[in-house]
């Protein structure tokens, strides 16, 4: 199970994803961020249990677009690593 909050302060948007996250979830995690386009949007990774391979492979996209990743858990960080470097 996952939650999704959106938490808009001072021109910035944090993005707070709590529990485990897989790719039925990305529909829902995109258009929350696509909806923040506006602001500058940020990840918050910090209560996340649990990825699947299309989540790390989203997280890079993310990066590359500029959105920051706070909280990121040791595992997916160094999963996110390994993915870049099998590109």
């Amino acid at each position: 199970m996952v939650k999704i909050t959106c938490v808009t302060e001072a021109g910035s948007t944090s993005v707070i994803v709590s529990g485990r996250i897989g790719a039925p979830q990305l529909p829902d995690l995109r258009q929350c961020i696509e909806a923040e386009k506006a602001s500058n949007v940020v990840l918050d990774l910090t209560e996340v249990s649990l990825v699947d391979v299309e989540v790390v492979q989203f997280l890079l996209r993310c990066e590359g677009q500029g959105i920051g990743l706070v909280g990121c858990p040791a595992y997916i960080r160094e999963w996110m690593v390994r993915e870049r470097r099998s590109e």
